[in-house]
Formats: structure tokens, C-alpha cells, sequence
């Protein structure tokens, strides 16, 4: 028969008493692993480190700048003069140099801070990356594991379809053999038991895909096999949209890192301006050298410390060009922020209508499947009792199974609203 082989295909998900199968995956466990294992989670980890040791570089030229060197130069000829008929050499031939030399940033009119400033703005960038990443890997973790929750669901569904189809089916072919039913009508449930087949394979293809997104999200062996432990009853805590639009201006990190970039672009701006100002620079040495009269040839120890000014005068308009380009992206940071903002707002509000239509579906689907149950009830008695056609039978299986699934399909619809409900109001999904 047509449903036996759709009958009789394995279970998808591993059975309970399965010894190889893993503990029971929650939803809690599957985020869990996704903040611990995922390698964009790692990447955005090593990032912060890396703008934290910018923070570190950027400080560096307020500390002294210590070097060594060493050197041999040959020089000829050389200076001499001649007294009393004998040759007097002033420099040597053989000329060497070992010295310790430090220079330091004396004052640089803010530079230096301004630098410092742009690094820890890059840093909390950087962490507030990190904390959006590992945001929105939690919301396709739960994306991919109320998928899996809702696609295994919808195989049921359609399982008990082929199951009333197939028993149908027995019965019209008993009917068709007594010659009290048509090939019309025997064709017509076995062509109604395909396609069943058919809708229960797609989820089942839809299924194995959202398995694998699972589990590379979780950091799961492609193999390993999913014993998922979730429903779909849940609630909100809140729904105010004041309340949450509050919260997403506040704590949103989209809106926080809208604001980071514009300090960093402040800085920048900052920066730009205070490359017109001159810099002073002190710088001290201390080493051996030859080449000091009376005996060129010996080695004497040395010092030597200065202070040096530096003005910019002209660098071909390109400090100018650098303040221009860096007021321009203040402004540019400014509008971010704003839209940033205003996006906040307007996702709070949809996703809200989102949740609400949600909510209303569940109700009126609800009533659907005991409206649909009832009717199925009667068009079998009907059909046994010869009140009934085959196709009113099947039509009322058939509205069955989809008002199981439209239900189905709205509750899954109403936790993903949940949780963009959530995600919009600032809620980083760690559970």
C-alpha cells in the first residue's frame, strides 16, 4: 500500500531509550553551547582583546621610548694638520659608537588623549559587537530549535493524515471489491494519500535542514542525533510599548553602539584639529664613542639631552582635508544615532502588532481544530452509514490536518514574536 512505506520510515528524532542518544537538549542548554562553542562567538572575543591592546598602544607615547645602537664607520681621508713637521690626526680612521638613547613626548597639546580616547571608544565598540553576535547566534539558536520543534510537530500531524487516509483507503478498497464503491473513488483517496506522502516528506527535508543548523550553531557533531525537549507555551512579560520602546533607547546595543561610534568620531574630529598645534619632544642619550682629542682612539663615555620643538608649517592641505573628513563623519554619526533610535521605536511597535496577531491566530485556530475534529467525527459516521461521499470524507480529514498545522504554525509564530519582542526592546536572549 501506498502509506505503508510512510508508515513504517524510522522515527526522525532518537528514541528515549536509545543508549547512544545524548541527554535531553532545552532550549537553555542548546544557548549554552552556542555562547561557549560557536566560532563567531571566539572571533568576536579575540577582536575586544585585540582593541583592548589598542587602548594599551595608544598610550605608549606617554612613556619614554628607549633604543640601543651600535656602530663601526671608516672614514678617509680624514682631517690632519701638519706642526713643526709633525702630522696631528683630528679624527680617526676606525670611528665607533655604542649609546642608550630615550625620547619622550613632552607635551603634544592633547594628541595623545585624543588618542586614547578614540581607542577605549573602539574597545567598548568592540565588546558591544561582541554582545550583538552573540545575540543574534542566541535568536537563530532559538529560531533553528523551535523550527526543528515546530517541523517535528507538522510530521506528526501529517502521520496521523496518511494513518485516517490510509484506513480510508483499506475500507474504500473492501467497498471497491464488493463492487459498493467506483475506481473513481479509489483513486481519489490514493491520489489524496500521495500527496499527504509528499507534504510529509518536505517537512521532514525542512526538518533534517534546521537539525544542521542546530548543531552547527551548538558546536554539535554533524552526526550527532537531536533529542530536543521544548514547547511552545510561553509567555511575555511585558507588552507596554512605552515601557519597552523605554528600554530599547536605554539598553538596545545597537543604540549603544550608534553612541560609541559618535564619541569615536568626536574624538577623531578632535584629533583632526590638534594636528595644526606644534609638539615638544626631549630626548637624552648616554654612550661610549671615539674620536675625542687628545687620543682619537679612545673609547670615552658620553651624554647628550635636547628639547626640540616642531611646528607644522605645510603638509599639501592634507590635515585640513583630514578635519573636514572627520567633521563629516561626526555628522554622518549623529544621523546614525537617530536612526538608530527611530528604527528602536518602530520595531518595538511591530513586533508587538506581530505578537498580538499572533495571539489572536492561536484563539481562532484553536477553534478551527475542534470545529475540524467534530466535522471529521460526523463525516466518518456519515460515510459508514452511506450519508457520506469519499470526497466529503477526505475533504474533511484533509481540513483537518491543516487546521492542526495552522495552529500549530500560529503558536510557533507567537514564540518568535516572543522574541523579537524581546530582541527589540534591548534583551540580549541569554535564555
Amino acid at each position: 500500500m501506498i502509506a505503508s512505506a510512510l508508515m513504517a520510515a524510522p522515527p526522525l528524532q532518537a528514541a528515549e531509550s536509545d543508549p547512544t542518544a545524548p541527554a535531553t537538549l532545552t532550549l537553555s542548554d542548546a544557548l549554552r553551547m552556542t555562547r561557549e562553542h560557536n566560532p563567531r562567538v571566539r572571533q568576536a572575543a579575540e577582536e575586544v582583546k585585540a582593541a583592548d591592546a589598542q587602548v594599551t598602544q595608544s598610550r605608549s607615547s606617554w612613556f619614554p621610548h628607549l633604543s640601543a645602537s651600535a656602530g663601526y664607520r671608516y672614514l678617509d681621508p680624514v682631517a690632519e694638520a701638519n706642526f713643526g713637521g709633525a702630522a696631528i690626526q683630528f679624527v680617526p680612521h676606525d670611528n665607533y659608537d655604542a649609546r642608550v638613547t630615550a625620547e619622550m613626548m613632552l607635551y603634544d597639546f592633547g594628541r595623545t588623549a585624543s588618542n586614547v580616547n578614540l581607542a577605549k571608544a573602539g574597545r567598548n565598540s568592540a565588546g558591544i559587537r561582541k554582545e550583538i553576535t552573540v545575540r543574534d547566534l542566541s535568536l537563530a539558536t532559538v529560531r533553528a530549535f523551535y523550527s526543528a520543534l515546530f517541523l517535528r510537530e507538522a510530521v506528526n500531524v501529517q502521520q496521523k493524515e496518511i494513518a485516517a487516509l490510509q484506513k480510508n483507503l483499506d475500507h474504500m478498497q473492501k467497498r471497491y471489491d464488493e463492487g459498493a464503491a467506483t475506481r473513481f473513488d479509489l483513486l481519489t483517496t490514493q491520489v489524496r494519500l500521495a500527496a499527504a506522502g509528499n507534504r510529509k516528506i518536505d517537512y521532514e527535508t525542512r526538518l533534517h535542514n534546521q537539525e544542521i543548523s542546530l548543531r552547527r550553531l551548538c558546536g554539535l557533531d554533524e552526526n550527532a542525533p537531536l533529542n530536543l525537549s521544548g514547547s511552545f507555551d510561553i509567555t511575555v512579560a511585558d507588552k507596554d510599548a512605552r515601557r519597552l520602546a523605554s528600554a530599547a533607547l536605554e539598553q538596545r546595543p545597537e543604540l549603544l553602539l550608534a553612541r560609541e561610534n559618535l564619541k569615536a568620531a568626536s574624538y577623531k574630529k578632535s584629533l583632526a584639529g590638534r594636528e595644526f598645534l606644534p609638539k615638544i619632544v626631549g630626548s637624552a642619550s648616554w654612550g661610549t664613542a671615539n674620536g675625542y682629542m687628545p687620543d682619537i682612539d679612545k673609547m670615552r663615555t658620553n651624554i647628550a639631552a635636547g628639547v626640540e620643538l616642531q611646528v607644522p608649517i605645510f603638509d599639501g592641505f592634507g590635515k585640513s582635508a583630514a578635519l573636514r573628513q572627520a567633521t563629516a563623519m561626526k555628522r554622518s554619526a549623529e544621523q546614525q544615532q537617530l536612526d538608530s533610535e527611530q528604527i528602536a521605536r518602530a520595531e518595538v511597535r511591530q513586533s508587538l502588532n506581530d505578537l498580538r496577531s499572533s495571539e489572536e491566530k492561536i484563539e481562532t485556530t484553536r477553534l478551527q481544530v475542534d470545529q475540524a475534529n467534530l466535522a471529521a467525527q460526523h463525516a466518518r459516521i456519515r460515510y459508514d452509514n452511506g450519508l457520506a461521499t469519499t470526497l466529503d470524507l477526505l475533504d474533511a480529514e484533509a481540513s483537518l490536518a491543516e487546521a492542526e498545522l495552522a495552529n500549530l504554525q500560529a503558536r510557533y509564530e507567537y514564540v518568535m514574536n516572543a522574541y523579537a519582542v524581546r530582541r527589540a526592546s534591548g534583551d540580549l536572549i541569554e535564555q
